[in-house]
């Protein structure tokens, strides 16, 4: 039999207006976020000029190309949850930041496809640490009234990361002849040299973060568990006073001393029947957040709109139109995410982007094609990015109990780039094998059904502190 909680003994949590010290500390390590979108991102631009540059035909060797970073992404997320638990999420965050750096040049310069492939996966290896300990680093200094708005700076921080992409992409390119020659478009400037250049901008953030990185303090629940009460008070006073203080590391303590009578493996745990549910859902949405389809109008978004009408270089614009609006509706979901609550917003993203999935099936299928689709897919993108983009990492980084919270992020992360790889690797087979039009049906059949998950599984988290949130799970609450 395990013990039992007293729910009465953990206090409510103290509302705590924005300070200057807990936004700057959130906001350094929402930059892993945004090296992530730019590397994520990147890859869209510079595709068809690596394509030609390595002579890459066949649909196999196109979807490796574009998908083997996730091979490293799901090695980074795997290794993440340990390596956050021993070593402190600020050094996992640093040693991300160097790889990002050190991977981001020497894919750019890589001249074998085969060197392509393994600095890409390294870099794949940069973005699953991060797209881990960023938003558990965030959610874990963040005050419960503030953690909504906070964590969502990674998920703003991933989208400038991948406006700054399509820009940076659509800055280098040089214009391309509408119908150059297979031979003339190899020894082009943007297949050359342009592509690498992509590439290798990241390591100007890269160098940004890891310094910045170095100012920030460790987490104050890892040194509560690690029994450095002192400096985890002097950190959670800095961030809402005294009293804030003593009552949050009071309240750590009480959980982590109650997790220890009732579990001394944090792995083992997750078998729990209360705790394997949890890990479920944390599956369950990272999945959903991948399968919306909404990755494929990112990495393959020259191919969406070249089937839908446009030219080479109109196809840029667009590109830059989608980071712009996916910028612009991630903004407003950080002011919304506090005030409507996770699930209403998850429910609703799912219903709007089935309806422009649809639709955007409807428009390939008549052959309707140029703006209706740049429409449709930008309706998609802004419904993704005010709800289950941002929502999904907040639910993740919120649902699991402190002792197994790094372990939960990363198993669920790791499931979300199992997915996502499916997803990329699978969309240039599914669209020559059944046509544009089928895969966003499909696309949009996944969101109705994510719709009904989220309707039956997922508790509301506003407002409630992390503690609260564990306190429920433990003791068994449905």
């Amino acid at each position: 039999m395990h013990g039992s909680l007293n729910t009465s003994r953990i206090d409510s949590p103290i509302a705590v207006k924005p300070t200057g010290y807990v936004w700057v500390i959130a906001v350094i390590a929402a930059l892993g976020g945004l090296l992530f979108g730019y590397d994520w991102v990147v890859i869209g631009g510079a595709r068809e000029f690596y394509e030609a540059y390595f002579q890459l035909t066949s649909p196999n060797l196109i979807g490796w190309a574009n998908s083997c970073a996730l091979v490293g992404c799901l090695v980074g997320s795997l290794a993440a949850g340990s390596l956050a638990d021993i070593f402190g999420r600020k050094r996992i965050l640093l040693v991300a930041a160097i790889l990002f750096a050190v991977s981001s040049v020497l894919t750019g310069w890589a001249h074998l496809f085969s060197s392509f492939i393994a600095w890409r996966i390294a870099g794949g290896i940069a973005i699953g640490l991060s797209s881990n300990v960023s938003p558990l680093y965030i959610a874990e200094v963040s005050p419960s009234n503030l953690r909504g708005r906070l964590v969502s700076l990674n998920q703003f921080a991933i989208v400038v990361g991948i406006l700054l992409a399509q820009v940076v992409n659509w800055f280098l390119a040089r214009p391309v002849p509408e119908y150059s020659s297979p031979d003339a478009l190899l020894h082009s400037w943007n297949v050359q040299y342009g592509w690498r250049w992509m590439f290798s901008a990241l390591v100007v953030p890269s160098v940004i973060f890891a310094f910045a990185a170095l100012g920030i303090p460790e987490s104050p629940r890892w040194l509560v568990a690690r029994s450095r009460k002192v400096e985890a008070h002097a950190i959670l006073q800095k961030i809402g006073g005294p009293t804030y203080a003593t009552t949050e590391v009071a309240r750590i303590d009480r959980v982590l001393n109650f997790e220890q009578d009732v579990t001394t493996n944090s792995w083992k745990e997750l078998v729990r029947p209360s705790v394997r549910r949890v890990i479920l859902i944390g599956i369950s949405l990272a999945t959903l957040q991948q399968w919306t389809g909404i990755n494929v109008l990112f990495n393959y978004a020259a191919e969406v709109y070249r089937k839908a009408g446009y030219g080479a270089n109109d196809i840029f614009l667009n590109i830059v139109i989608t980071g712009t609006i996916n910028l612009f509706f991630t903004l407003i979901s950080m002011f919304v995410i506090d005030r409507i609550g996770r699930r209403k917003l998850m429910i609703s993203g799912c219903i709007g982007i089935a309806i422009s999935h649809f639709l955007c099936a409807i428009a390939y299928h008549a052959a309707a094609g140029g703006i209706a689709v740049l429409v449709l897919t930008l309706s998609a993108i802004g419904c993704y990015a005010l709800t289950l983009a941002p929502v999904t990492w907040v639910l993740i980084s919120e649902i699991f109990p402190q002792r197994i919270r790094a372990q939960g992020i990363s198993v669920s992360v790791s499931a979300l780039w199992i997915a996502s790889f499916a997803l990329t690797y699978s969309f240039p087979l599914l669209d020559r094998g059944l046509g544009t039009a089928s895969v966003f049906v499909i696309y949009g059949v996944i969101c109705v059904l994510g719709c009904l998950l989220v309707a039956t599984s997922v508790k509301e988290t506003k407002g409630r502190s992390l503690e609260e949130i564990e306190t429920d799970l433990l003791a068994g609450n449905k």
